[in-house]
């Protein structure tokens, strides 16, 4: 049984991604905090294989296996783009769509191009995000986040990672790629998702 608020103590906790771009961007959220956020790929963790079928069944395998090899608190994230007129894809597979090593460039391109094929006129389109807080003794928490926007090619913008650049988010007419960092990290689907773990782990009320 999940234990219901369950405070992050001040420390060290471990972030379960070796994906730069998601550990610069968890880092600035918990700077606040009194606690030093330390990645898999700085203390040599391997990244598990991610066999689940939902965000929160890869986040939360990410964080029990750095929170057992660390034996400490781990923040598992696993996030991605889903394209309304795709059926949700690529989503869970975000990543993957970009081949190894990562290429992003090429995975916007093989979205504009299955929208273009499909004959698709929409371009609604979500970031979601799932974050796991993982304890050594075995509690779990998890907390989703999300952006809705639409999508623009060709991609605009050299800020963020992924699929930034081709993402504008509802309310706005420029894309992630093209906001300043700090105005992104306060938006997105990860900041949401945070927020709501901060409220129920981190926050002292």
């Amino acid at each position: 049984m999940i234990e219901k608020r369950r405070k992050l103590p001040h420390g060290r906790f471990i972030i379960a991604s070796h994906n730069d771009g998601k550990i610069k961007e968890i880092n600035a959220l918990v700077s606040p905090f009194d606690i030093e956020a330390v990645s898999a790929k700085k203390i040599g963790l391997n990244d598990p294989e991610e066999t689940g079928k939902t965000f929160a069944e890869n986040a939360i395998i990410k964080a029990r296996a750095a929170a057992d090899a660390s034996n400490l608190p781990a923040l598992g994230d696993d996030s991605g783009l889903e394209v309304a007129a795709l059926g949700g894809a690529p989503g869970i597979y975000s990543a993957r769509w970009a081949g190894e090593p990562r290429d992003f460039d090429f995975a916007m391109k093989k979205i504009e191009a299955q929208l273009i094929e499909c004959g698709a006129s929409d371009l609604s389109a979500r970031f979601v995000c799932t974050l796991c807080l993982a304890w050594p003794e075995g509690a779990e928490e998890v907390f989703e986040g999300e952006v809705t926007g639409t999508l623009t090619f060709p991609p605009r913008g050299d800020n963020g990672f992924g699929y930034d650049p081709i993402f504008i988010p509802d309310g706005y007419d420029i894309t992630f790629g093209e906001m300043a960092p700090d105005a992104t990290h306060a938006m997105s689907h990860r900041a949401n998702a945070f927020r709501k773990l901060m409220k129920s782990c981190l926050d002292s009320d």
